[in-house]
């Protein structure tokens, strides 16, 4: 589903601040910046655009590091014109930095991270999110009339067109958004309110996938302005959150008793696929908590696969994993995964994958385990022999 092709004018310049990825923004922060003198020289070195680079610096270092995006409360007062021109800038420079780290996943992260935070901001800004839910969604209204469900009347639902219901849900588990649930009334789905989930919320949810779309969408096209020289320029803060990425990694891929290369590629496929934002589907998801209860990964570390998911609630995902590991599940074999579309290796792509009795991946983890075991055996008694010989040759 195509967006709107006409977007409603935001003029209001705390709006455009507080939701910098707006297309609207756009030509707002254009004017910010020739009016203040910032060109790409002055962002990159200037001293006076050092809170901004260091604001932008903390929005990808939360990305990566912390839980449920963006400090959506660290921002300044954006009531004040220094205030808005941080946040502005900020967001402009840690676009900046993502393109230029050349990759993916790093901008995947930040493009969630800062969806994640609008999410949080839209789920209680009613004075905006009507403007923000026309400008990303093709039919959305909001229902000012009494409606009543279960003998409850409710008012001020939002409804929203199936078309972008259909397009945005398949990123959203969970019972409430499948489409089977829904009251479809003359193309119309109604976002009803729940006890602890309202009608606003929801629909902020919604708003969330189309965003990080957008944005995701929009830095992948300005890598293409990054040149070398300014892939330089930018080395030292680049460097910084690929690090920082390639630490959390290996935090994460921490286990008792097994190494990651021993990994079947099948579960490697899904924690990677996790990583980068794919919403793997349900039986991939449980695939990767079973083999992670079986071969000793604490669950916490389990939960952290399952943080850059499109729909990824650590309350949610906490209890889920802990049901998968106190049940004891046994991991699907291969011929269920591949039934699944879960299985990573064509044939010929693996030589381990390809053997007769190969049917369970931890009988490939155990295959690697013992190759592995010889090696380190075969290893050590050539360092004794190497040391015998040279004591031979020391005594002569």
């Amino acid at each position: 589903m195509p967006l709107p092709f006409e977007v409603p004018p935001i003029e209001d310049e705390v709006t455009l601040a507080r939701y910098p990825f707006l297309p609207q923004s756009a030509p707002w922060i254009h004017k910010l910046t020739q009016k203040e003198g910032i060109d790409m020289d002055v962002l990159i070195d200037s001293e006076m655009m050092e809170d901004s680079r260091r604001r932008g610096r903390l929005r990808l270092v939360e990305s990566i590091a912390n839980e449920g995006g963006v400090d959506a409360m660290a921002m300044r007062d954006i009531h004040t014109p220094g205030g808005r021109l941080l946040e502005a800038i900020s967001f402009t420079y840690a676009r900046l930095v993502a393109c230029a780290s050349d990759q993916d996943i790093v901008l995947s992260k930040w493009a969630q991270a800062e969806a994640e935070r609008a999410e949080r901001l839209l789920a209680a800004d009613t004075a905006t999110i009507e403007k923000v839910a026309m400008t990303y969604l093709s039919k959305v209204r909001k229902k000012d009339s009494a409606l009543v469900r279960d003998s409850t009347a409710i008012r001020g639902v939002w409804e929203i067109g199936i078309a972008d219901f259909i397009e945005l849900v398949p990123g959203i588990t969970g019972p409430r958004w499948r489409l089977p649930n829904q009251e479809l009334k003359r193309g119309w789905i109604t976002l009803y309110e729940e006890v602890n989930y309202s009608s606003q919320a929801k629909l902020a949810r919604l708003l969330r996938q189309r965003i990080k779309d957008e944005i995701l969408k929009d830095a992948r096209l300005k890598v293409k302005n990054i040149n070398d020289e300014l892939a330089l320029r930018l080395s030292e803060a680049t460097t910084m959150v690929v690090g920082l990425l390639q630490h959390k990694s290996d935090e994460n891929l921490e286990l008792s008793g097994v190494q990651v290369d021993d990994w079947p590629p099948c579960l490697k496929k899904a924690v990677a696929e996790l990583d980068q934002g794919v919403n793997v589907n349900h039986f991939g998801r449980l695939f990767l908590a079973s083999m992670a209860s079986t071969i000793g990964l604490p669950q916490e570390n389990c939960v952290e696969f399952f943080h850059n998911a499109p729909d990824f609630n650590s309350e949610t995902t906490g209890y889920q994993v802990s049901h998968v590991y106190d049940r004891e599940y046994t991991p699907a074999g291969c011929g269920k995964l591949k039934l699944n579309a879960r299985c990573a290796m064509r044939p010929g792509e693996d030589r381990l994958c390809d053997q007769p009795w190969m049917d369970h991946p931890l009988k490939y983890l155990r295959a690697k385990q013992r190759s592995r075991k010889r090696y380190d055996e075969e290893a050590e008694k050539r360092d004794e022999s190497d040391d015998g010989n040279s004591e031979s040759r020391d005594g002569s």
